[in-house]
């Protein structure tokens, strides 16, 4: 298919465009380089320079086959400070994308979304049945663009696959020997932050909270490779038969706490990882462990990168000096 992928210079966009081309796709990549990387973009891809606001229209032609979409701002705590941002970039750029496929009568869409709409779950692991409880303006702002795309699906006719991801880790190995990794600048996820104290970049380690109601008083998450990650995006796309808005977990089905973290982050990099306890960070939930039966048996996804130990050291591959 010929594919364009919106934010393809970010980390999981560039490793799915990756895969696409791997594939046999022909994909075309859409991105304002404000928090991506030009050089993570297989030089494969097509690349195209640009705001989804304005450029989408543009890009966006009828010899296109399907949008996978990933143009989105994704700091939780930034989000408080800056909702308007937020709103804008992916909710309001979400709106202006579905218009520019409906124009060009484009009706396949996969899009990025995030488990973190589910805030403070009521079970553990999450189905895609739980209640929603989006805990900031990030959150809310991936819930309002998988309505707008059920609107769509149901008044249009679009083909779409919303993908809630957990937290995601890791790096793509190539056949040419390269790889493609996590790097966003601020960082705010707790292994790439620990990786870059063994790098020597950090002094130490904050950890938000130990009084949680959990074995060792700190948060648990649920961890995918990048890898099986965009595995799944490629599995959407060959499942898209006709209308309709689906939506799918991603996760392994395990829950980590950020001690058990740190301590597989010391075992593969062989740092002490000075750790420093701060309190509890508003809206942070106790646990997110995701069920991805659903997607498992729909989708015919398996992770194959399961091990924590194995994502972290593709990783410290990627990130170190």
């Amino acid at each position: 298919m010929r594919l364009l992928v919106t934010g393809g210079a970010g980390y999981i966009g560039s490793v799915v465009t990756a895969l696409l081309l791997d594939a046999g796709h022909d994909v075309t990549v859409l991105d304002d380089l404000s928090t991506g990387h030009q050089e993570a973009v297989p030089p494969a891809a097509a690349f195209v320079r640009g705001r989804v606001h304005e450029a989408i229209g543009d890009v966006l032609t009828p010899d296109f086959d399907g949008v996978l979409h990933f143009a989105a701002f994704i700091a939780a705590g930034e989000s408080v400070q800056k909702p308007e941002k937020y709103w804008d970039n992916n909710a309001v750029g979400t709106l202006k994308l579905l218009d520019a496929m409906r124009a060009a009568g484009v009706r396949r869409l996969v899009f990025s979304s995030t488990a973190n709409i589910y805030g403070d779950p009521d079970e553990v692991p999450i189905p895609e049945t739980a209640t929603v409880r989006p805990p900031n303006p990030y959150a809310t702002s991936k819930l309002a663009a998988d309505h707008a795309l059920t609107g769509e699906a149901i008044g249009h006719g679009l083909s779409a696959v919303s993908l809630r991801y957990f937290n995601v880790v890791g790096a793509l190995h190539r056949e040419d020997g390269s790889m493609i990794g996590e790097r966003h600048d601020p960082e705010t996820h707790l292994i790439p932050i620990a990786l870059q104290v063994a790098a020597g970049r950090r002094e130490k380690l904050q950890l938000f909270g130990d009084d949680y109601d959990t074995p060792d008083g700190t948060n648990i998450r649920d961890y995918i490779h990048v890898a099986d990650l965009g595995t799944a995006h490629l599995l959407a796309l060959g499942t898209m038969d006709g209308p309709g808005h689906r939506i799918y977990n991603l996760g392994n089905g395990t829950g980590f706490s950020n001690r058990q973290v740190v301590d597989v982050v010391r075992e593969v990099t062989g740092h002490p990882i000075p750790v420093e306890m701060a309190p509890r960070r508003p809206g942070d939930p106790a646990q997110l462990v995701a069920s991805s039966d659903k997607a498992k048996r729909e989708l015919g996804w398996r992770p194959q990168h399961v091990e924590l130990a194995t994502m972290v050291h593709d990783a410290w591959a990627f990130l170190r000096p």
